[in-house]
């Protein structure tokens, strides 16, 4: 096919040898298909994003450092350095997380290398050697559909033992090799502990997947493996923790009378306070 101009600059550079055909094209990226030597690998260019996707981006952008003092204040002011530079940082932040989850264990496919705004990766194939399909165009057995669930129950608690939620994860966001579940799409993945949405994030990614795969299996539908795994993370004990999907309810009736004692004591207390000031007010009314 003929050279899409963006991965010119690739050519030019020996890092792939030729454009085999387009995969997908999607709001944020297109997907090609490309060949390095003897490998097939996948490229990835970023598409400019305007100002409206920087302001739907920053619930994702909290608590990303940017260590240059420069780089920081343009990318606060908007000016077009600014611009750049926030598209870099977006687009840097996958090639870290690719790296960080793929040494910490999760399923996602291997970096090779970042130019020019395109980025180098895996192009991930079922066992014939065709491009694995995305998690959605799949039809699945319950029994499948069961499985799928536990490895990415299991791959989400083994990126937030790395410090990562995923941010918008889907069976859209997931393809399926011979293997199993591959999690791609990663320029929005937050820091679990520095960005303040991650909690409804990580519910928000288990609650997707978790309403796909009840499709399937509708007794899925009953699980709630969020709050049971965010409990365990902020108590530390999330590698060692045995998920059911299940939380323990309160089940105790509320003590009403309790309650309404709590409540009358407040009352005397704040009626106590306003005595009190009101006898110093004329107390010092009469001195004067």
């Amino acid at each position: 096919m003929r050279i899409p101009k963006r991965l010119e600059p690739l050519i030019e550079e020996g890092l792939i040898d030729s454009v085999i055909c387009q995969l997908m094209s999607g709001k944020e990226a297109m997907i090609y298909m490309v060949r390095c030597g003897e490998n097939i690998h996948c490229a990835k260019v970023y598409k400019e994003s305007n100002k409206c996707n920087f302001q739907q981006r920053s619930i994702y952008t909290e608590g990303r450092k940017v260590r240059n003092s420069r780089r920081a204040w343009a990318m606060e002011r908007g000016s077009h350095y600014g611009h750049r530079a926030r598209e870099e940082a977006w687009q840097s932040t996958e090639i870290d997380m690719l790296c960080r989850l793929g040494a910490a264990g999760v399923r996602v496919p291997k970096f090779y290398n970042f130019f020019a705004g395109v980025l180098l990766m895996e192009l991930i194939t079922d066992s014939e050697g065709n491009v694995a399909p995305r998690l959605s165009d799949l039809i699945l057995t319950p029994k499948q559909a069961r499985e799928y669930h536990q490895v990415l129950i299991k791959q989400i608690v083994q990126m937030l033992c790395a410090g990562i939620v995923h941010g918008d994860l889907s069976q859209y966001n997931v393809l399926v090799n011979s293997q199993g579940p591959v999690i791609i799409d990663l320029p929005q993945a937050v820091n679990a502990a520095g960005n303040y949405h991650a909690r409804n994030m990580i519910k928000r990614d288990i609650d997707n997947l978790t309403a796909y795969f009840s499709r399937f299996a509708p007794e899925l539908a009953q699980s709630d493996y969020a709050a049971e795994i965010w409990s365990y993370y902020q108590r530390g004990k999330l590698p060692q923790a045995n998920l059911t999907g299940n939380v323990k309810q309160q089940d105790k009736p509320v003590n009403v009378n309790s309650i309404l004692q709590i409540i009358e004591a407040v009352l005397k207390k704040e009626t106590a306070w306003q005595r009190h000031k009101q006898t110093r007010w004329s107390d010092h009314l009469s001195q004067c």
